[in-house]
């Protein structure tokens, strides 16, 4: 029987969600502010007046460090919230970590009554997204419910999409299928990776063999 894309999905995202749990949390801790000072220094960050971070879960990589560094320097920052009934991700601002509470799997979300993103009133987003694996190329795979393809695609194209990963994340190749989307920039402890030129809609691609695409 031919081996799926939904089967190479699952393959992949055991081995790289147990190689993830088995980091000592110290490692994992000194990695993720090692990602998020790259993140900090980079001129993505520099120039957006609005971001979008994630409750990190587990060993994944840290945001807390942006977030205070959002809310001091005044920009809009959004966490997402997931509309279970829809399956898709609604961006609720937040000026304090105070405000999440436990949401939909567990993860930490705005209330309901956060004040929503607006897209078309943002001159420049940068949506910050975990995930299970990435490619070189701004692949990435995530969690398997394809909540983040959908939200990215919403935003539209002056949305700036960075994975922040461990470097033994990244790899050669991930499969994809056509409703996958692509990320900007792959932000990892060891390098900056330029995937797709910012910004461009999924699959439109140009690699630039691993140098930082910003620094």
């Amino acid at each position: 029987m031919a081996t799926t894309v939904a089967d190479e999905k699952k393959n992949i995202r055991a081995i790289m969600n147990a190689c993830r749990d088995a980091l000592p949390a110290g490692r994992a801790a000194a990695w993720s502010e090692i990602v998020e000072r790259k993140l900090l220094a980079g001129e993505p960050y520099r120039s957006a007046p609005a971001i979008v971070l994630y409750a990190a879960v587990g060993n994944e990589v840290s945001t807390n460090r942006i977030l205070a560094d959002a809310v001091q320097s005044g920009r809009a920052v959004f966490y997402p919230r997931v509309d279970v009934a829809t399956g898709t991700i609604l961006a609720g601002r937040i000026r304090d970590r105070a405000e999440l509470a436990r949401g939909a799997y567990g993860i930490l979300e705005p209330p309901a009554s956060a004040e929503p993103l607006d897209s078309k009133k943002c001159a420049k987003i940068l949506v910050c997204v975990p995930g299970v694996a990435f490619g070189v190329e701004g692949q990435r795979l995530g969690r398997g419910g394809g909540h983040y393809d959908r939200f990215i695609g919403q935003i539209g194209r002056e949305a700036i999409s960075v994975g922040l990963a461990y470097s033994f994340q990244l790899l050669d190749r991930i499969p994809e299928t056509g409703l996958d989307r692509r990320l900007n920039f792959i932000v990892t402890e060891s390098a900056v990776h330029r995937a797709c030129e910012a910004p461009l809609p999924a699959r439109r691609t140009r690699t630039e063999g691993g140098k930082p695409g910003w620094l």
